[in-house]
This record gives C-alpha cells, structure tokens and sequence, in this order.
C-alpha cells in the first residue's frame, strides 16, 4: 500500500482523506496545511505520493508569493521521480491543466469520491 503526504489547508479535508486512505490500507506519513511545510518535510519522509490541494494559501515566507504551482514545480526539482496527485474543486479545469504540464501525474475532483481517490492512488502509487 501507498505511504502517502496530505497538503490541504482544510482540517476537515485533510481528515476526511486520511480516513478514507487508512481504511483501505495506505498509510498517511504527513499531514500539512500548505506547501511550504510540504517543501521543508520531503526529502525527510520520502512518501510513495503527495495528495496535494490545488489552492493552498501563499507559501513563500520570504515574499508570500508562491503558489501552489510553485510547490509542485520545487518538489519535482527536488524529486524529477515524486508523484504528485492536486486536487481540486470543481471548475478549476485550467489549473488542472496547468498542474498537468508541470508534472502533476493525477489529479481528484472535489467533493472527494473514495472510489475515485482510490483508483488515481492505485494507478500511480503501487507497483503493477
């Protein structure tokens, strides 16, 4: 099964996953609310996939300028291998695309179906 980091701003979505990937057998190695805590924790945990909000609030401390296209795009330069899965609300179709081109290997649609979620992870996390 697939160790798995959760960045999303909202508690309650990041429990609402996290419980839905512990009752099928994943384990959550991390939890954060935004990507510059994502950044700082990688390399450190390593885990199978990053299961990442699409809109996270600013995360660059420095100049509060990065977004959530940023943390992908620095992840992947830290890891070319990471596997990254945004999701997103519905109608945010353009920045699924543009998380797409940068690297992102699936994304999920909110609200959040566990059958769904559980596909993308198996697809892209697990080996064939």
């Amino acid at each position: 099964m697939a160790r798995v980091m959760i960045v999303d701003d909202a508690e309650f979505m990041r429990m609402v996953i996290k419980d839905t990937l512990l009752k099928h057998g994943h384990e959550v190695v991390a939890e954060m609310a935004d990507g510059e805590e994502a950044i700082q924790t990688y390399l450190e945990i390593k885990p199978d996939l990053v299961l990442m909000d699409i809109i996270t609030p600013a995360i660059d401390v420095i100049t509060s300028d990065m977004d959530e296209k940023e943390a992908l795009k620095k992840l992947l330069v830290m890891d070319p291998d990471a596997k990254m899965v945004m999701c997103s609300s519905f109608g945010q179709q353009a920045l699924i695309t543009e998380s797409m081109k940068i690297g992102t290997m699936g994304f999920i649609v909110k609200p959040l179906k566990s059958d769904g979620m559980l596909d993308v992870i198996r697809k892209i996390a697990e080996p064939n």
